[in-house]
């Protein structure tokens, strides 16, 4: 197996596209070169040679036309062209496929067809993207160094991160599941309790609970401080305002004083927003959640 792609300077969409390729062809020889007569023999060839053929293996968009876009707009760029094909079978699941494309894929896609898909908030400030790790590998004009070689580091990096990638969406879809059951067998949905069992983090908990209309907190273990935490829902997903905050004489208070405040014992900490809080028991953790319920 031989992988083609164009030599010199990289960009994510090429190191990207390369790192999914050899998750399925560990094997695979690796040539980065413009030369016509290597690209025509190669098994697969990606960010070059003209064409856009999946059925053939050729995934380059830098010709006339381009190769395409997305329902909603976003080109295809060479990873994305590579993630069409083989997305599903690299993840293992046509799922988990679809939500790393919306997070990494379609991004890098954008940003090597140079298109805008965001706007700073406050003027000179962006958000460091993959985009950006993948250039940190390149050569500055101090530096003598291999491209090839630095290509190959930067695809060794892009193929660990899919594979985590992967496996946090996988564990969170699971999650998602279990939060679910958990709001379906809730009595009181105004207050839903995650069993101890599950360690989801509140991300997981929030993202699903804020579907539902009727959740005000949810109730739910933290295995890395061994606490219980009441979490605050929001109003959606877009907005980090509650749809009812922890009372405002509990926030930013610790221990003694958000015991005193609280009234209840074994309590932890407040944070200063009134999203959540910490317990050190379960009950503890009930408690404050019925009394921020009923205040």
């Amino acid at each position: 197996m031989r992988v083609v792609t164009h030599n010199a300077k990289f960009h994510s969409d090429d190191v990207f596209g390369v790192a999914a390729l050899l998750m399925l062809y560990p094997d695979a020889e690796v040539i980065r070169t413009r030369d016509e007569e290597v690209i025509k023999s190669a098994d697969i060839v990606l960010d070059v040679g003209g064409i856009s053929d999946p059925d053939t293996d050729r995934f380059d968009h830098h010709q006339p036309g381009g190769a395409g876009a997305r329902e909603n707009g976003i080109q295809y760029a060479s990873f994305g062209l590579i993630w069409n094909k083989f997305g599903d079978k690299i993840c293992g699941s046509k799922e988990i496929a679809e939500k790393l494309d919306s997070m990494i894929v379609q991004v890098m896609d954008a940003a090597d067809n140079g298109q805008d898909i965001m706007k700073p908030l406050i003027p000179n400030v962006l958000p460091f993207t993959i985009n950006g790790v993948i250039d940190f590998y390149r050569i500055t004009w101090k530096e003598e160094e291999n491209w090839d070689r630095k290509f190959m580091e930067a695809v060794e990096w892009a193929k660990g991160l899919i594979q985590r990638a992967i496996k946090i969406i996988n564990d969170t879809l699971e999650g998602v599941a279990i939060v679910k059951s958990e709001y379906e067998k809730s009595k009181d949905k105004r207050i839903v309790f995650i069993d101890e069992h599950y360690d989801l983090g509140r991300e997981v908990v929030m993202n699903e609970l804020v579907k539902y209309p009727e959740p005000i907190y949810a109730i739910l273990y933290r295995g890395d401080t061994k606490s219980w935490q009441v979490l605050a829902i929001r109003k959606d997903l877009n907005s980090f305002e509650s749809r009812k905050a922890l009372p405002g004489s509990w926030r930013a208070k610790k221990e003694k004083d958000f015991e005193s405040e609280s009234g209840v014992t074994g309590v932890l900490f407040c944070h200063k927003s009134g999203f959540m809080c910490l317990a050190a028991t379960k009950e503890a953790a009930v408690k404050l959640a019925k009394i921020a319920l009923n205040s």
